[in-house]
């Protein structure tokens, strides 16, 4: 590390399992900070505490906003939950949604990663899709059964993007672990990839200097392209 290392601020999943503690944790896998250190940055992980969320972004350069095994409330996009599958965690939430707009309102490089994707257009307006399954039928298994570190399917990346920009591809494998997805768009975001079946895998605002989000876990690595886009968000991070 030196001091011209720009500082990424990661968010952290919570869980009350006793798998691990018999009181509440937090989690992360490591490959989100190893990305990060890959692409020149210096990785940070931040507790959920919304008081401090101006020190926080007084000290990072930028912030993932990361996925997990959970949803957002429907209530915050102004619908009731619509399917079984939806579960939430309201604490986690909260936090993430705040940091989110005070990053975007300070102009901050943000990345939205699976959830983190789905928050960004929820915080920007957007609404999410609740359950696959109960919207489309499609013959791509978004939540896929092969191993995490293996690609599911192709995205298309749309043309004359900032993720096109970045990854200089058309498409891209990527792995799937989501029952959610964007619907209805936020506010300034536009498509930047597409599954084949329409879902949306990836969105941007172009009027932002970093501000991506994507579907897939790039943090894996599968592509040779994801890391590019942990490389873009350190270097607008700079």
């Amino acid at each position: 590390m030196t001091m011209k290392d720009p500082i990424i601020g990661i968010t952290l999943d919570e869980e009350t399992a006793d798998y691990y503690s018999l009181y509440p944790w937090y989690a992360a896998r490591k490959n989100y900070a190893e990305s990060i250190d890959i692409a020149g940055g210096t990785a940070i992980f931040l507790p959920h505490n919304i008081k401090k969320i101006p020190n926080y972004l007084d000290f990072v350069n930028g912030l993932v906003i990361t996925g997990g095994d959970f949803d957002i409330d429907p209530k915050i996009y102004g619908k009731e939950i619509e399917s079984e599958k939806v579960k939430t965690k309201t604490d986690r939430t909260n936090f993430e949604f705040e940091i989110t707009k005070q990053a975007l309102k300070r102009e901050k490089p943000v990345l939205g990663i699976c959830g983190g994707q789905q928050l960004l257009n929820v915080v920007l307006g957007g609404t999410l899709i609740q359950h696959i399954p109960d919207s489309i039928d499609s013959i791509i298994n978004h939540e896929q059964e092969n191993p995490r570190d293996e690609p599911s399917h192709i995205v298309k990346i749309t043309q004359n993007t900032k993720l096109h920009k970045i990854t200089k591809v058309n498409e891209m494998y990527v792995n799937s672990a989501h029952h959610q997805s964007v619907d209805i768009l936020g506010k300034n975001l536009i498509v930047n990839s597409i599954a084949t079946d329409g879902i949306i895998e990836g969105i941007e605002n172009p009027n932002h200097k970093f501000c991506i989000g994507v579907q897939w876990h790039p943090e894996f690595l599968i592509d040779r392209k994801d890391i590019e886009i942990f490389k873009a968000l350190v270097e607008s991070s700079r």
